[in-house]
Formats: C-alpha cells, structure tokens, sequence
C-alpha cells in the first residue's frame, strides 16, 4: 500500500534542538558563570545534555512530568538544593537564551516544499503540545502540518505504539499508510515499524549499522524513498 502520509520527529529531526540547547546553556554559563564542580564549558554542556537524556527518559516513563524533569534537571546539575520556584527561575532564564539560537536544519524546507503536493503531514514529539506548537509557529512551520501530536497529552509517549496509532487516527488513515521521520533509532524508527507504519531513521550523524532500519543521512534522500518517481531520486525501496 502506497504511503499516504509523512508523520515527523520535531527536535533533532526538522529543528537543529542540540545545537541550539548547547548554544543557549552556553550563553547561560556565560552569564551565570560556570557552576561548582565542572572544570570546563565542555564538561558542563556534556552534562546537561546526559542530564537532558536521563530526565526525558524518566518522564516518558511516567516518573515525572513535564515540569518535573525540568527542575530536576537544573537541581543535578547544579548539584543545589533547589525550591520549585529557584528553579523554574533557573529554567526560564536559561529557555530566553536556548530560544535565540532556534533554527530549522537547512534542508527541512527544500523537503517540505517538494513533498507538499504529494503526501500529508502531522507531527508527533515526545513532548508537550505548549512547547511545540509555539516552537513550530516560531519557525514559521505550523501550517505545513495537519496535526501537533504531543506525549505529555497523549498520556503515551513513542516507542509505545498507542502513541503512533493516535497520530493515524487523527490522520484518519491506518498505520500502514503512514511513514514516520525521526533521529533515534529504537524511540522513532523501531517504534514506528512496530506500530505497523514505515520508520525511518534520519541519521544526520552517520553513525551507521542498524542494517534492519530504513535509514536516511540527511532529508534530501526522503523524497525518493516516498515516490518512485525519477524526478525526486532512486526509486523506492520499500513499497
């Protein structure tokens, strides 16, 4: 059955989310200083994106919520005692930096623009509705996608295949009709697959291996993986 319908990863897969996290905690150091107990820059921004993995990890397990994993976050690593509200102060200060250095990859809208007739398209983020939704309008996408489909209120976050069967239904297509785009392996292109849609793994970093996934290094290969029409690129290979 032909794909009918791209479904997309937000952070690290459309939005540049690294780069602008580990400009925003840079720019934050270099306000605030460099905290106790980290030697270097490096040192602290390899921390907080460990701290970031770990937290996420933890409310997509339902340990915490959203906010939750924030303020836990800012507390390791500061390795403070900290009230709710110092660190949401904390957090908010450091989201003004983070949210100057926001950008889309460069080849997110050469794609969009060339699937745009083709294929519809929705969003479906490990996060919450709030942060990208206004993240999507910021960088003057939201109306490329049909849908904004969230974890935190979905009540099911990916790998778990009710969190891809939402996004289908509110498609109003079935999984095997949709393909989804995402950067992590298991979370988005081995969720995906065994939800019964087509995952793809955009691997911009070209670590490789992973021989079981669809695997793309950059958007520009997506389109002739989508049509098996010359004009966008080789034919497709796994209709």
């Amino acid at each position: 059955m032909a794909i009918r319908a791209v479904l997309w990863d937000i952070d690290d897969t459309i939005f540049d989310y690294t780069s602008a996290d580990r400009e925003g905690l840079r720019r934050m150091l270099d306000d605030d200083g460099l905290p106790h107990g980290y030697a270097s820059v490096e040192q602290a921004l390899l921390r907080w994106r460990e701290l970031t993995d770990v937290h996420w990890a933890r409310m997509a397990a339902g340990e915490t919520d959203f906010q939750g994993q924030r303020r836990d976050r800012v507390r390791a690593f500061l390795d403070r005692k900290l009230s709710d509200a110092e660190a949401d102060d904390w957090f908010a200060r450091h989201v003004v930096h983070y949210e100057s250095a926001w950008s889309l990859f460069p080849d997110v809208l050469p794609v969009l623009d060339l699937l745009a007739g083709y294929f519809r398209h929705a969003v479906l983020s490990n996060s919450s509705i709030h942060n990208q939704d206004r993240k999507l309008r910021t960088l003057g996408v939201r109306d490329r996608f049909e849908a904004v489909l969230c974890a935190v209120e979905l009540g099911v976050s990916k790998p778990e295949p009710a969190a891809f069967h939402a996004a289908c239904e509110a498609l109003g297509l079935p999984p095997a009709d949709v393909a989804y785009v995402g950067d992590h392996p298991d979370i988005d292109a081995c969720g995906a697959a065994g939800a019964g849609l087509t995952g793809i793994w955009l691997d911009r970093g070209g670590r490789g291996g992973r021989p079981e996934l669809i695997r793309i290094t950059g958007l520009a290969e997506l389109p002739g993986l989508l049509r098996p029409d010359t004009r966008f690129g080789a034919p497709s290979t796994f209709r």
